[in-house]
C-alpha cells in the first residue's frame, strides 16, 4: 500500500505549513492500529494527546477525597524546649569570644611584648639569684614596688 499523501503530510508538518485539518488527518491515521514499519516512529509523537487524556483522567470521587484529606484533624505535638537548648546559640557564641579573645591575647604577648629595659634606663631591673641559698621573698616584692614609686631604687647584682 502507498503512503505517500502521508509521507508528504509529515514534509509539510516538519516545515510548519500544515493545516489544522491535515495535522487532525495525520493524527487519525497514526491512531490507527496497523501502522507501518517505516512510520511507526512518529506514532507516539502524534498520539500522545489520546494516551495523555486516558492515562491522567481524575475520578469522580477526588473532591470528596480531597476534602478528607483537608478535613482530618492531625494531632499537634508540642515539643518541650529545656533552657540548655534555648542558650545553647549564646553558649556557643560565649565560646567563640572566649576563643578569640585567647588567640588574641596570645598574639599580643608573643609578637607584640617588649623585651625589659636591662640598660639602666628610666626602669631599673632587680635580677633574682637563680644559684644559692634561699632569699625570703614576702616581702620583696612591696618594698620593691615602693621604692620604684618612690625613685629610690638600689641597684642590686
Amino acid at each position: 500500500m502507498n503512503y505517500q499523501y502521508i509521507e508528504q503530510l509529515l514534509e509539510r508538518y516538519w516545515q510548519c505549513e500544515t493545516t489544522v485539518e491535515e495535522e487532525k488527518i495525520l493524527r487519525t491515521f497514526f491512531s490507527q492500529k496497523d501502522v507501518p514499519a517505516p512510520l511507526l516512529p512518529y506514532k507516539d509523537l502524534f498520539t500522545y494527546e489520546q494516551q495523555e487524556r486516558e492515562e491522567v483522567a481524575l475520578g469522580d470521587d477526588f473532591d470528596s477525597r480531597m476534602m478528607e484529606l483537608i478535613n482530618e484533624p492531625t494531632p499537634v505535638k508540642a515539643r518541650t524546649i529545656k533552657l540548655t537548648e534555648r542558650l545553647k546559640p549564646l553558649f556557643k557564641a560565649a565560646a567563640v569570644v572566649a576563643i578569640i579573645l585567647t588567640l588574641g591575647n596570645a598574639v599580643q604577648m608573643a609578637f607584640l611584648h617588649e623585651a625589659p629595659n636591662t640598660t639602666g634606663g628610666d626602669i631599673a631591673v632587680i635580677e633574682q639569684p637563680t644559684d644559692g641559698p634561699a632569699v625570703a621573698k614576702a616581702d620583696s616584692a612591696r618594698i620593691d614596688t615602693l621604692n620604684a614609686i618612690t625613685g629610690d631604687v638600689p641597684f642590686i647584682k
